[in-house]
Order: C-alpha cells, then sequence, then structure tokens
C-alpha cells in the first residue's frame, strides 16, 4: 500500500527489495493497524512521512528474507520484530539518554506490504529477534507497547497507586495493561459503547463510563477516597480531556499527556495548583531501543498479552477497509496478514 498524500492510498505492485550493504529485508508475517495511521491517512504526517509517494504503515513483525553486506548476528529465516524508527545515537538529546527526541530521527514505514527494506541505521539498532514460537501477531505490539511503556514510565508508576487512564483505544488499554502490570490499581475512563464494553469485558481495569456522569472529576476524586489519583494519563489528544487530567490528580500527583492534540490547540493550567501542590506535568512520545526491546520481553514472557485488542482481520487487499474501521470506531487493532 502506498501512500501518495491525504486520502490517496494505492495498491501498487514494486519489486521486492534488495537489501543494501547494512540493511536487511523483512517477510512481514504480521502488520497492526494504529490511530497514527488513520490520522495519517487524512491530513498526511511532516515527520514520519517527509516525503510522498511512499510505503504505509508502521507495526509489524516477520521473518529475515535478505541480508545485506556488513550485517552481523542477523540470519535469513530469523523471526524478528523491527521498530519504526531509529535515532542518530550522536546528538545532543541520544547523547543525553533521550533518543525518542533524537534531532535526526529516522521513520521507516511499509508495513502494509509483502517485504519490507529495513536500513542499516535501525538494523544496528532497532531489529530485535523473536524466539521462534513467538506469533508474529502478538510481536506486532511491540512497538506500540514500547510507546506505552515509556509513558507509564515517565509517570514512575509504582505498585499500589491508582492511575487513571483516559481513552478506551487501543493505546489506553495497553497503557492500562502496563500499569496493572505494575500491580497499580487501574481506572480506564471511555464513552459508552461496545469499545467500552470490551475493555470492562476483558477485566484489565476498573472502567468508568464518562457519559453517565455530569462531573466526571468529582467522581474520579470520590473513587479516590477524595484525594484524587496518584497518575492521571490522557491518552485521547484532545484539550478538554488533557484538562480533566490534571483537575483529577492529586495532591503531589504526575500528569502525562500520552495523546497528541491537534496543532495550534491550547489548554489551561491551574497555577496555584501546579505550585502549591508540587503536580508534575509531563509529555510522553514515542519509544527508544531500549523500550523496544523490553517491550518484546513482556511479550515473549506472557507479562503482557495484547491478543484480546484485535477485533478484525484482513489480508493486504483489506487495508483501506481495515483503516476505516479504525476511523469510525468499529475496531481497536485489525491485524493485517499478507
Amino acid at each position: 500500500m502506498v501512500f501518495h498524500g491525504p486520502g490517496d492510498l494505492r495498491d501498487e505492485r514494486v519489486p521486492i527489495p534488495a537489501p543494501a550493504t547494512g540493511e536487511v529485508v523483512l517477510r512481514i508475517d504480521a502488520a497492526l493497524t494504529c490511530g497514527t495511521d488513520v490520522k495519517t491517512l487524512r491530513r498526511g504526517h511532516p515527520v514520519m512521512i517527509p516525503r510522498v509517494p511512499t510505503v504505509f504503515g508502521h507495526e509489524f513483525a516477520g521473518r529475515v528474507a535478505a541480508v545485506g553486506a556488513g550485517v552481523r548476528g542477523v540470519r535469513e529465516g530469523d523471526h524478528a520484530v523491527a521498530a519504526n524508527s531509529a535515532p542518530c545515537g550522536s546528538c545532543p538529546l541520544c547523547r543525553a539518554g533521550r533518543p525518542n527526541l533524537c534531532e535526526d530521527l529516522l521513520f521507516v514505514n511499509g508495513a502494509y506490504g509483502e517485504f519490507i527494506a529495513l536500513p542499516a541505521r535501525l538494523v544496528a539498532g532497532n531489529l530485535v529477534g523473536l524466539r521462534p514460537a513467538t506469533a508474529a501477531a502478538r510481536a506486532a505490539f511491540a512497538e506500540p507497547l514500547a510507546c506505552a511503556l515509556g509513558g507509564v514510565e515517565r509517570a514512575e508508576v509504582e505498585a499500589g497507586q491508582t492511575v487513571v487512564v483516559f481513552g478506551h483505544g487501543p493505546l489506553g488499554c495497553l497503557l492500562a495493561m502496563v500499569a496493572a502490570a505494575r500491580r497499580a490499581r487501574v481506572i480506564v475512563v471511555g464513552k459508552r459503547g461496545w469499545r467500552l464494553e470490551r475493555v470492562r469485558g476483558l477485566g484489565l481495569a476498573e472502567v468508568l463510563d464518562a457519559t453517565a456522569t455530569s462531573d466526571l472529576v468529582s467522581d474520579l476524586r470520590a473513587a479516590t477516597g477524595g484525594r484524587g489519583a496518584e497518575v492521571t494519563i490522557d491518552a485521547t489528544g484532545r484539550p478538554e480531556v488533557w484538562a480533566q487530567a490534571m483537575d483529577a490528580v492529586g495532591r503531589g500527583g504526575r500528569v502525562v499527556f500520552f495523546g497528541g492534540c491537534a496543532p495550534g490547540t491550547t489548554v489551561s493550567v491551574d497555577t496555584r495548583r501546579t505550585h502549591y501542590e508540587e503536580l508534575t506535568l509531563l509529555g510522553a512520545f514515542h519509544h527508544t531501543p531500549d523500550l523496544i526491546r523490553r517491550a518484546v520481553e513482556m511479550l515473549e514472557t506472557n507479562t503482557i498479552e495484547p491478543e484480546a485488542l484485535i477485533t478484525h482481520r484482513r489480508d493486504l487487499g483489506g487495508v483501506r477497509e481495515a483503516l476505516e474501521l479504525m476511523a469510525t470506531g468499529e475496531a481497536l487493532k485489525v491485524l493485517i496478514e499478507p
């Protein structure tokens, strides 16, 4: 599937790539839809897709089909998962231990295809081998799970804390799963509908229907003995929910802005509360090579079992339909099997 610009996704046949020096070609066994793909298809993405046309999709796992000269430790037939980006390793932020904010972050797309060529920088730092028994459908969750793990780590979630996750989409669910794995009490806030009921049925968190209350923040404070949660995380990317996340956190709490809002939006901050109650307001963006590896470990040790988030399966011919199902809220995750 080739992206030619907003609203223009085409099914094209292109030659199977041959790996250059340092590169690896992966045969894709499983790819997953993502809300970012939906937004990119709607309006483009100057960071992840600086040039068009380009191949599309970024969550995937598969087997090594070809290995370029100079690549060590990787053989044809190996099962592997790759991140969708690779930091440079040399800019000031990389040297400061924050490679997710790399000044020259290299993004890779092409999950919605039979093969994908992985550039040398990614092969060197963000290609992770898998156990042969690890299902590709599970391994494909490594990238979004790494993002969720990064968000929970930004919040320094500990056992016994109450964590409120605003948003019941796939990333909200993964954030809840990671927080629950740390033995936190998790409350997921969403809107009435089949997706919220599915989250409730999974039993991964307490569930609060935001449409069933006239004062969501008061209800959340009541659920925490009036104190407010130790951690709140927005996974909606809506400014009004960012505001609720700040209002619902307790004294000394941490607020993680995980969902990215549209350009040009703003929120108001209660400066008195933030100062005198020592609130910590944190952005959380993307992932790092370390987080990718830890996400793979969590998947392979069954610490996180995310397959229940897959609601539909399609082949490559069904990618457009899959993204439409995501856009209309009829799917959580769609598994694409080339």
